[in-house]
């Protein structure tokens, strides 16, 4: 993999040879240009990399583009988002541009078509229009509007400006060739009537350009060289050729396609995200079980390991599914690293130390991180009573079991070798506390006769813990495809994507975390404060990903 990335990608070629040949005057300027209707997700943090890395390798510049040309959907509260997040990515632009900042232009442009004799208007209803364009494998039939003459479709369109015709009523539309093989050349509609208020133009319009008219225009008129699209667009290519040929444009920008990403275990339509979210299956678009950019970095991912395995899976031509275990094992690459060292306990248990002295709290000193010096040290309190995970004491252990039981001795973490001596129960059989003893001459979790212990489980100290929530996140679905055959994909729902763990105990530092500060807890995972759902007195964790790939475990294929 790493071999194939120092080789380049097919898009890094044609730029190259280009350059080579000096094309656009030797200059590189790419754009990525969202239509601000939703929020990011990781499949656009494939598209954002590639232009913006494009233009940096090339001494070149990328555009943040917003194409807000359909005002129904689109909302400044994605604008901003939007924004942020690409700021959030590592990656800087100027001033931000917009189709709307164009739409005089684009009008001029549509004007001119229509002198060309090159678009008409066209009465047709939506109904009548789906049945006049025909099929894959059935020629479209001429609107019987498509010969109005010039002057004609020059005054009607003139009054769709000047909202003399209601939505869907009439349209613009391009003449090109209703018997084309391609369907997107069976004379699209270029404009419609839309009356909504914009964001940004406010009621100035009552007509907007469609995406193809709009997206090929607005390239050439920023200069764009090379117009890096998913895919889906490759059939638009055609199209985007046909108006930049047959206008007087600027430039002629090169659209070059490339595979859009696909990740097993999750979908990444924006109609079906939406879908998640207005049928409350996830709390919201920031929920930290959607791969939507919000979403993740609310769940603790960095931008490093997002941009790290952008870089790993390459750019190629041909769709493929890619395994979400690639994308957690950079975030543990990225995490390991940079993530500082605490104790949490999860599920807790009370333990007492009966030949620990009354009132005594002693400092016990932790390592940050084990590989980073630099990180320092930390001291945690430790006292006659601490609480360790249920899941460390077993009353009747199997043999491999190395941690707690009745009669055994084990390490905790940075103290003492303590052995458990008894098992107190509740009415109903639970067990609820654990009484141990400790070895004094073990402080720091050392025998000093040399005697050898396998077990070491983490701890808090009860005197001084943080109480604290914390939610156990998983992938949101069961099946690694969950869109396919014809059930529902929301029948694939993973009902264990959320586990929300209460009354939590852990280490008292983490009551001053700095935001987005991502903390492994040792022995449990990667965790990370939701800024956004703790509340004062009663913070909140998320899980970020575990230690090791737990699914991988679980499924042979994985």
């Amino acid at each position: 993999m790493e071999e194939e990335n120092k080789k380049g990608h097919f898009i890094e070629a044609i730029i190259k040879e280009d350059l080579q040949n000096n094309k656009n005057n030797g200059q590189v300027l790419t754009r990525f240009p969202p239509e601000p209707n939703g929020y990011l997700h990781i499949g656009h943090a494939k598209s954002i990399c590639l232009n913006f890395n494009m233009a940096k390798q090339f001494n070149g510049i990328c555009n943040l583009r917003f194409d807000d040309s359909n005002p129904a959907k689109e909302k400044q509260i994605y604008i901003d988002s939007i924004k942020d997040t690409v700021n959030w990515l590592g990656f800087d632009f100027k001033t931000p541009f917009y189709a709307s900042d164009y739409f005089d232009r684009l009008h001029e442009f549509a004007v001119q078509l229509i002198r060309k004799g090159k678009a008409y208007v066209c009465s047709l209803s939506p109904e009548q229009m789906r049945e006049y364009r025909g099929t894959l494998t059935e020629k479209g039939k001429n609107s019987p509007y498509r010969d109005r003459p010039i002057q004609e479709n020059l005054d009607l369109f003139d009054q769709m400006k000047n909202g003399k015709f209601q939505e869907g009523e009439v349209t613009l539309r391009a003449k090109i060739d209703m018997a084309s093989p391609n369907i997107n050349l069976r004379d699209p509609i270029i404009y419609r009537v839309k009356k909504a208020t914009h964001p940004r133009t406010g009621d100035k319009w009552c007509i907007y350009p469609m995406y193809d008219f709009t997206h090929c225009l607005s390239d050439s008129l920023e200069g764009i060289t090379h117009s890096l699209c998913s895919l889906e667009f490759e059939d638009h290519r055609p199209l985007y050729d046909w108006i930049l040929d047959t206008l007087e444009t600027p430039c002629h920008p090169q659209q070059i396609e490339f595979a859009r990403m696909n990740i097993n275990y999750t979908v990444l339509s924006k109609r079906k995200l939406q879908l998640l979210v207005e049928q409350h299956h996830v709390s919201g678009w920031d929920d930290p079980r959607l791969p939507t950019l919000e979403g993740m970095r609310r769940r603790g991912y960095t931008p490093e390991a997002i941009r790290n395995f952008c870089n790993i899976i390459g750019v190629s031509k041909k769709d493929s599914r890619i395994d979400m275990g690639l994308l957690e094992s950079c975030l543990r690459d990225d995490l390991n690293e940079r993530a500082p060292r605490v104790m949490g306990v999860l599920k807790p248990l009370k333990v007492t130390i009966e030949n620990y002295p009354d009132g005594k709290t002693e400092e016990m000193v932790a390592m940050n991180h084990p590989q980073k010096e630099e990180m320092g040290n930390r001291a945690i309190g430790f006292s006659k009573q601490i609480y360790v995970e249920q899941d460390d004491f077993m009353e009747d252990p199997p043999k491999k079991f190395f941690r707690l039981g009745p009669g055994r001795e084990v390490r905790l973490r940075y103290a003492y070798l303590v052995t458990c001596k008894q098992v107190i129960k509740n009415e109903q059989g639970e067990v609820i506390e654990l009484i141990c003893t400790h070895d004094p001459q073990t402080r720091g979790g050392n025998a000093p006769d040399g005697r050898k212990v396998k077990g070491t489980i983490h701890w808090v100290n009860a005197n001084d813990c943080l109480d604290a929530e914390v939610r156990l996140y998983d992938r949101l679905f069961t099946d690694e495809n969950p869109e396919q055959g014809n059930q529902d994909f929301t029948e694939n729902l993973n009902p264990d994507s959320l586990e929300i763990l209460r009354n939590c105990k852990l280490e008292k530092s983490l009551g001053a975390t700095a935001p987005g500060t991502v903390y492994q807890f040792e022995r449990l995972g990667y965790f990370c404060q939701d800024l956004k759902a703790s509340q004062k007195d009663m913070p909140v964790f998320n899980r970020t990903v575990t230690l090791r790939d737990a699914w991988a475990k679980m499924s042979p294929k994985a």
